[in-house]
């Protein structure tokens, strides 16, 4: 249909024009920041920035992912701390820490396949899916490690690598992240499952009737995430040397939110993708970088992000607003 496709053609230009403005304000800031804060330019805040960076930007291109194909993942940072934190745990047996590790993304595959069973198959909202499966993931790790934060064996040379490593002075969590949002880039971008998740996002009801795989993907999805979110987990720990659970507790999962809301990825579904994540994965990073120098309360910092995080959505709202077909198609 024309007016359909006219449609489209307007939601993509001003996705690109919000990613610009976006792109904009981080630059701004940074010119600002620089400027006024006499530590913003250091060598230790910019490696820290960077860091911090790549935990957050590797949560939300798996964040992302799911919301392309019209779902959301509440699980993720509840799925990272569990994860490693078992494998820490089961390391504490004898068992090499490596191998550990793999045991721990074998559990988060199968948490990834039991939430994408029920968002696709038993058709549960993600939304609520999603929650009551963080809850329940990190309630029963909190039972079975009887511990809040759990340290990584010392001596593991791959680990302090990930956390104190660089490559051509580019900090190795940073590498990781960026090697995640590529990989995910050309995924998405470059295969057939990448389109077909596009498809499904945009329009679930008219990729079912043609007979696309659409609850298989959904399920793929969220393994997918749940992995990307070990990953983090993993350059996590290499930076600190652990892992402490209750980040669950804190607003880490909004701030992954924040950046792929904020970065131009609809939640509609079906458009968008990993330059929209880096975008709003920079602006949130230099954001609370900034208000941390500043010395902004942890209770403020939240606030000004919450604020921006409703203006982002009521943006995503009106770029993206609710037809007849979406709201046929179910709410995330």
């Amino acid at each position: 249909m024309p007016g359909s496709g006219q449609s489209n053609d307007r939601r993509l230009g001003l996705k690109a024009s919000q990613e610009v403005v976006v792109v904009a304000i981080s630059v701004v800031l940074f010119v600002v920041f620089s400027a006024t804060l006499n530590n913003f330019l250091s060598q230790g805040n910019i490696i820290a920035i960077l860091k911090n960076v790549s935990i957050l930007g590797t949560l939300a291109v798996g964040m992302g992912f799911v919301v392309v194909g019209r779902g959301i993942d509440l699980t993720m940072v509840a799925v990272m701390v569990v994860g490693v934190a078992f494998s820490i745990w089961i390391s504490t047996w004898g068992i090499d820490f490596t191998l550990a590790v793999i045991c721990g993304a074998i559990l988060v595959a199968a948490i990834g396949l039991f939430t994408g069973v029920m968002v696709a198959i038993a058709e549960v909202p993600p939304i609520f899916a999603t929650l009551a499966i963080a809850s329940s993931v990190y309630g029963s790790g909190r039972i079975v490690f009887a511990s809040d934060v759990l340290y990584a064996p010392p001596d593991i040379a791959w680990l302090k690598f990930v956390g104190n490593g660089s490559v051509l002075g580019i900090p190795m969590s940073v590498v990781i992240f960026g090697a995640v949002a590529a990989l995910m880039g050309l995924f998405l971008r470059k295969t057939r499952f990448g389109r077909l998740v596009y498809a499904t996002g945009d329009n679930p009801n008219a990729a079912r009737t043609t007979g696309l795989p659409t609850r298989p993907i959904i399920v793929t999805q969220y393994v997918i995430s749940a992995l990307i979110a070990f990953t983090a987990g993993i350059i996590m720990t290499g930076l600190v040397t652990g892992i402490d659970t209750r980040l669950y507790n804190s607003s880490l999962i909004y701030d992954v939110l924040l950046v792929v809301v904020l970065g131009g990825i609809g939640l509609s579904g079906g458009q968008g993708g990993v330059r929209n994540v880096i975008a709003g994965t920079i602006l949130v990073g230099i954001l609370t970088n900034g208000m941390t120098i500043l010395n902004f309360s942890y209770t403020s910092q939240n606030l000004i992000k919450s604020v921006i995080l409703l203006g982002a959505l009521a943006i995503d709202a009106i770029i993206n607003p609710r037809d007849e077909q979406t709201s046929q198609s179910g709410d995330i």
